[in-house]
């Protein structure tokens, strides 16, 4: 498929200034006097699909309008920011001009994921002017040299390890495989990848310094989790060709979890989870066994996992308020349980009895999940969409897996 340039510059250009008298009123207005502020925040920003009112589109889409809504949409936000003096203290923007918007860092970081992905794939082509024109905008040689500075400044080392570089890794690798292919887009993800190397040069440092330092495993149902984060580090490790992060990664996971036993899976979920301790390190250990010592291993871990197809042995988390940050977990929750569960009966072999249970629930998981993303609510709605698009796509799966479609 041929990319159309010539369309693509015409949106960088729209979306890159606008009218004087546009700037004149946006300045009579304190929360829209900023010029550092992108222009989608300020006139480009995409409807809400959870305004029923607009033509109904395909998940897909939805997902798509819901990253570009939140990209470069600065406030509300979270940072969680170093200060070493008074010249620390600024806006988000101007702290991360790349990935400032969706609330926090690693959200708006997967929310460039999630259209790249999108874009990628070619599962949304009616939107693929306006992805690229986003994508452009932000992907600027000049952008990322701001990131680059702020992750080299004083006591910067751990910023969002490990979960928002494990996700900046993925965009990169999303970005890799790309670039691979021919045409048009595969020559664009080669100029952004290529624009963002330095990044991702600084991030593996980061990540080599820390690994070999971490003597326990992180065993949490947040961000801090670590074997979430090493399943996507080695993703990302076997698309770059990276044989030192593998043997890192693989010889932690080995010595962290390989003799670990019966899970004590009655009790997950915790009150803030979104993602499973004992089901993302199951998806992660897939990674580093063959196929008859996972199988076995997995018996050990998970070893009432049912024979039998049915999908209720694993209750959905529940949330009773999506307005509450923290709470509206819980639907992320469901849909990274949908995805691991998928990784796992992957790992296995295609006759193992419990591959039917697996993939059921995570149907079930999946798709509840996914109405939880037509909440109005930004709390959720900033996030959860890539954590849909990531279940949709079978991003963690692999090519050579034998998942029936979800």
């Amino acid at each position: 498929m041929i990319y159309q340039k010539g369309m693509t510059a015409i949106l960088i250009a729209a979306l890159a200034g606008c009218s004087v008298a546009e700037d004149q009123s946006e300045a009579s207005s304190p929360e829209l006097s900023s010029p550092e502020r992108d222009v989608f925040e300020r006139r480009y920003t995409a409807p809400d699909p959870a305004d029923h009112a607009l033509t109904p589109r395909s998940a897909d889409q939805a997902y798509a309008r819901i990253a570009l809504n939140c990209i470069n949409r600065q406030y509300p936000n979270k940072i969680s920011h170093v200060l070493s003096s008074a010249a620390d203290v600024a806006e988000p923007v101007k702290l991360t001009p790349v990935f400032y918007g969706c609330f926090d860092w690693h959200s708006a970081v997967h929310g460039h994921w999630l259209l790249t992905r999108l874009w990628g794939q070619d599962l949304v082509p009616e939107m693929d002017e306006e992805i690229a024109a986003a994508l452009a905008a932000n992907f600027t040689t000049e952008k990322i040299a701001g990131e680059i500075g702020y992750f080299k400044g004083a006591d910067r080392a751990a910023f969002e390890r490990p979960y928002g570089v494990a996700w900046f890794l993925q965009l990169t690798t999303e970005l890799r495989e790309i670039a691979a292919g021919d045409g048009g887009k595969a020559e664009q993800a080669k100029e952004w990848l290529a624009r963002l190397e330095p990044l991702e040069t600084v991030i593996v440092g980061n990540i080599k310094q820390w690994l070999p330092k971490l003597a326990y495993p992180i065993r949490l149902g947040t961000h801090n989790q670590s074997a979430f984060a090493f399943g996507l580090f080695l993703d990302w490790a076997e698309h770059s060709g990276d044989s030192e992060m593998t043997s890192l990664v693989r010889q932690k996971a080995l010595k962290f979890h390989r003799e670990d036993r019966n899970c004590p899976m009655a009790y997950e979920p915790s009150g803030e989870d979104f993602l499973s301790p004992c089901l993302m390190e199951a998806d992660l250990m897939r990674r580093v066994m063959d196929e008859s010592e996972y199988a076995t291993w997995l018996s050990d871990f998970l070893p009432d996992i049912p024979t039998d197809g049915s999908d209720d042995w694993l209750a959905v988390g529940i949330v009773n308020d999506p307005t509450d940050g923290k709470l509206v977990h819980l639907d992320g929750l469901n849909l990274s349980r949908a995805w691991a569960l998928e990784g796992i009966a992957a790992g296995l072999p295609v006759d193992d009895p419990r591959r039917a249970s697996l993939l059921a629930s995570a149907r079930l998981h999946g798709n509840s999940g996914e109405e939880s993303v037509r909440t109005p609510h930004y709390s959720g709605s900033h996030w959860l969409a890539s954590f849909a698009t990531y279940w949709r796509t079978r991003r963690g799966i692999g090519a050579n897996a034998s998942i029936p479609g979800s």
